[in-house]
């Protein structure tokens, strides 16, 4: 057996994959110092890519500065505050240019734990049929840590609607920490995508299923941020429930 692949279970998994996490930023200052410190010893061979928006609170230039002393750091700014999905397809595009095998998404905001990203990058390691890992809130295991009751009917709901609409066999269609495998990413039309806010997750699930990836859950813990302020928005949730429905009607035009 090659030297880059353990066995266990009777199943060889890789290590040698290029792993890199793409994080947006806008006014992230207080939370990059703690986050990527977890990040880089949760997980000692991924990388991290941080795409900042010209955030006003100077999270690019002090990005930039950490990068002088860590390697495994990268930053790549855009010019004006343009979306989390735009900054995520920028972040995806950066990756496959630069040989990366395994993509991940997380947040910044502290919402997303290290040792949960580990956890899932063992999983998808331990599987290689598996285009997506998904990091799950709504599976056995899963689970929010002081959210507004609000904020988790609205995710619950939203996520329901969206697997109801468009027939995902995903529990938590909305999360937002993945894993994507680079082969995966190169059969989506990620030039295609306009969904902006949170919706973006919900379109990259349906496009990795209309794909034929196989898709795992993980269970994690989801933590309401305790610096910063959360992104989330009315014209957020009114975008997702226009697209859905869009998606779904499309969807069920196609099969009747």
């Amino acid at each position: 057996m090659a030297d880059s692949s353990t066995q266990q279970d009777g199943r060889a998994f890789h290590h040698h994959d290029r792993t890199l996490v793409v994080m947006p930023t806008y006014n992230e200052a207080d939370n990059l110092g703690p986050t990527l410190s977890g990040v880089f010893s949760c997980t000692h061979r991924a990388d991290v890519l941080v795409v900042d928006d010209n955030s006003p609170d100077g999270t690019g230039r002090m990005a930039d500065f950490m990068a002088q002393g860590e390697a495994r750091l990268h930053v790549l700014h855009r010019k004006a505050k343009n979306g989390l999905g735009p900054a995520y397809i920028e972040g995806f595009h950066w990756a496959l240019e630069h040989g990366y095998d395994i993509i991940c998404e997380m947040d910044m905001d502290g919402s997303h734990r290290p040792q949960d990203l580990a956890r899932m990058l063992d999983v998808m390691a331990r599987n290689p049929h598996v285009g997506l890992v998904i990091g799950s809130r709504r599976v056995k295991g899963g689970q929010t840590v002081n959210w507004p009751m609000i904020r988790d009917v609205i995710s619950r709901t939203g996520s329901w609607y969206a697997r109801r609409m468009l027939a995902l066999p995903v529990k938590d269609v909305t999360a937002g920490f993945r894993a994507y495998r680079a082969s995966l990413l190169e059969q989506i039309d990620l030039e295609g995508i306009e969904a902006n806010g949170y919706v973006f997750q919900v379109d990259m699930t349906r496009r990795a299923h209309q794909a034929g990836a196989t898709i795992l859950e993980v269970p994690i813990a989801f933590i309401e941020r305790t610096r910063g302020a959360s992104k989330m928005g009315s014209g957020i949730v009114l975008e997702a429930m226009l697209r859905v429905t869009g998606w779904g009607a499309e969807r069920m035009i196609k099969r009747s």
